[in-house]
C-alpha cells in the first residue's frame, strides 16, 4: 500500500469517526495532485493549486450560486481535501455525448461565475494574469517539443499563428474555474446532462475568455457558439481571445498526453487541430 493510500485511510478515520473504509481505489494523478475514491462515494485528494482549506471555503461559496453541482467538502487536513463524490463520468471518458448542449450549460455556469460578488470570492483566490504575448511565447516553446507529432498538414498554419501578433490583453478580469477542460466536467453518459464540475484548485481572477478557450479547444466551434449564446452579451474581444487561448493550450495538452502516456489527452489534442488550424 502506498503512503498516500495509508494516509487517506488515516484521515478518513480521524475526521469521519465510525465511517468504515470498505474500499479505496486510486483514481489517478494530475499535474499536481493524486486522488482516491473511498467506498464509491467519497473523494480524498492530496495536493492542488491552492491550500485545501481555502479550496473548501471556495467550494462552499461557489455552491451557493453555481447553476451546476460542485463538490461538497467533508474535511480538509494539511493539503488534503475530501468531498462527496458527484455522479457522472468525466466528459473526456463519455464517448458519444453531444458536446454542444454541455457547452451551453457551461456557458451558463461561466455567466454566474463571472458575475460573482467580488467580496465573496477575491479573498479565496489569486489573480492569474499573463500578457497575451507571454501566452504566445509559451505556446511556441511547447509546440517545439511536440511538433514532430503534429501532422504536416497543420504545421504551416500553426507556425503562422505563432508568428502573428496576439490579441489585445483583456480590459477586465473575472472569477472563473480557470481549468474548464472536459476532464473536469461530469456528465450522465446516457442523457448527456452535466452532473457536476470538479477540480477547482486553479480557480482564480482571470481573463473571462480563458475557460471559453478550453471549451473551444475540447469541444469545437459549435460548442463555443453555444457557450457564448448561453452566456449572454460578452465583452468586446472575448471570442477572439478564447480562440487564441484554445490554440495555445492545445499544445500543452498534447505534450501532457505524450509525456504521461495518457493517450486520450494526446488524441483529443490532435483531433482539435482540425478546427483550430485547418
Amino acid at each position: 500500500m502506498g503512503d498516500s493510500e495509508a494516509r487517506a485511510r488515516e484521515l478518513v478515520a480521524a475526521h469521519l469517526p465510525g465511517y468504515e473504509v470498505a474500499s479505496l481505489a486510486r483514481l489517478g494523478a494530475g499535474l499536481d495532485h493524486v486522488a482516491y475514491e473511498v467506498n464509491g462515494e467519497l473523494i480524498v485528494r492530496f495536493g492542488g493549486g491552492v491550500e485545501a482549506d481555502r479550496e473548501a471555503r471556495l467550494l462552499t461559496a461557489v455552491g451557493g450560486f453555481s447553476p451546476l453541482p460542485v463538490p461538497v467538502p467533508r474535511f480538509t487536513d494539511a493539503g488534503c481535501l475530501a468531498y462527496q463524490k458527484l455522479p457522472g463520468v468525466p466528459l473526456i471518458d463519455a464517448a458519444g455525448v453531444d458536446g454542444v448542449p454541455v457547452a451551453a450549460a457551461l456557458g451558463g455556469l461561466l455567466a454566474s461565475l463571472h458575475a460573482a460578488p467580488a467580496e465573496r470570492i477575491e479573498r479565496l483566490v489569486e489573480t492569474d494574469e499573463l500578457p497575451m504575448a507571454e501566452w504566445r511565447r509559451e505556446a511556441a516553446e511547447t509546440y517545439a517539443t511536440v511538433s514532430a507529432h503534429v501532422p504536416s498538414a497543420y504545421r504551416r498554419r500553426i507556425e503562422a499563428f505563432l508568428e502573428a501578433p496576439p490579441p489585445d490583453d483583456p480590459a477586465a478580469l473575472a472569477f472563473s474555474h480557470n481549468d474548464l477542460g472536459i476532464e473536469h466536467v461530469l456528465v450522465d453518459p446516457a442523457s448527456g446532462t452535466v452532473t457536476g464540475v470538479i477540480d477547482w484548485s486553479d480557480a482564480a481572477i482571470v481573463d473571462p475568455a480563458f475557460d471559453f478557450g478550453l471549451i473551444h479547444r475540447d469541444l469545437g466551434p459549435a460548442a463555443l457558439d453555444a457557450a457564448l449564446a448561453a452566456y449572454g452579451p460578452a465583452p468586446e474581444g472575448l471570442r477572439g481571445r478564447a480562440v487564441f487561448y484554445a490554440r495555445c493550450k492545445v499544445f500543452e495538452d498534447l505534450a501532457y498526453g505524450l509525456e504521461s502516456g495518457r493517450q486520450r489527452y494526446a488524441d483529443k489534442s490532435l483531433a482539435a487541430l482540425e478546427w483550430l488550424f485547418a
